[in-house]
């Protein structure tokens, strides 16, 4: 047993070793999208974890470099059970902090060995663990949800989610404090995309099993696969008009697909009811 920074006493980290696959510029897409939400920018300092980082803390890095430009306060924490790849992201961090790498040398960031228990020194304000739950059971979700949610402060978000490994197909969920799922948001790389249904492959674990006739997510990227198809005529005008177009059919159709402003990035974001497993 051993004491963690906020003095809570701490067992053996809670969780699996992942893969440890990480590429550069792989989380962008949920980078950019918590970069906006109101949870990070309504709090002048606040903490982020970046749990399950892998192999390199280079997302770590990342996405304290893009959060800092709306808010430039935020830190982030990098966890990790794998000592290993702890020992690792603090070498990598000397060397970010003596100037040799393209990230500041002022970055707030830093490394500790860590699971679903969260052991942060206060109360991060976002959670985002990704391509963390995909090695579990969809029973095992809510545990893990309800492990990491309770960390969080009172009006955090835990952004639990998975992409390929290119980070050109995105899913993620946004859970509330309250281990409460709110949304599901697919992200998708517009330009090449042969058919939205391509992010079925990427759903989270709470849904990628649940892709089957008469389930919600199942509606959803049905309906996103027969509108984009049905948008092709307006493809000379290039993807993002015809994703656009095909979106703007769903909403007509009664589909709430989040900020339109957002559409344009090959991203949509509808609420947890439309998609909740029967």
């Amino acid at each position: 047993m051993k004491t963690c920074p906020a003095g809570r006493i701490m067992s053996h980290p809670v969780g699996q070793i992942t893969r440890g696959t990480t590429n550069t510029n792989r989380l962008r897409r949920v980078d950019r999208w918590i970069a906006r939400h109101p949870a990070l920018r309504t709090v002048a300092e606040p903490l982020v974890v970046d749990l399950g980082y892998g192999a390199s803390g280079v997302t770590a890095f990342e996405m304290e470099a893009r959060l800092r430009r709306g808010t430039p306060g935020v830190e982030v924490l990098g966890l990790e059970i794998e000592p290993g790849r702890v020992a690792r992201a603090r070498t990598q961090l000397e060397q970010v902090q003596a100037g040799l790498t393209t990230f500041s040398p002022d970055a707030r960031v830093s490394f500790a060995r860590g699971g679903f228990e969260v052991p942060a020194p206060r109360r991060p304000t976002v959670v985002r663990a990704f391509n963390v739950l995909r090695q579990y059971d969809e029973k095992d979700v809510p545990g893990a949800w309800q492990r990491m949610a309770g960390r969080l402060a009172p009006d955090g978000i835990l952004v639990e989610g998975t992409c390929d490994e290119i980070g050109r197909v995105a899913t993620w969920i946004e859970v509330g404090a309250d281990a409460a799922p709110r949304s599901l948001t697919l992200s998708l790389r517009l330009a090449e995309l042969a058919a939205p249904s391509i992010a079925a492959e990427r759903l989270p674990k709470a849904l990628i099993h649940r892709n089957v006739a008469g389930e919600g997510v199942h509606d959803l990227l049905a309906a996103l696969d027969t509108q984009w198809h049905l948008a092709a005529v307006v493809s000379p005008f290039g993807a993002v008009h015809r994703w656009r177009t095909a979106l703007q059919a769903m909403t007509d159709a009664g589909w709430a697909l989040g900020p339109a402003a957002r559409w344009r990035l090959g991203e949509i974001t509808v609420p947890w009811s439309a998609v909740a497993p029967l």
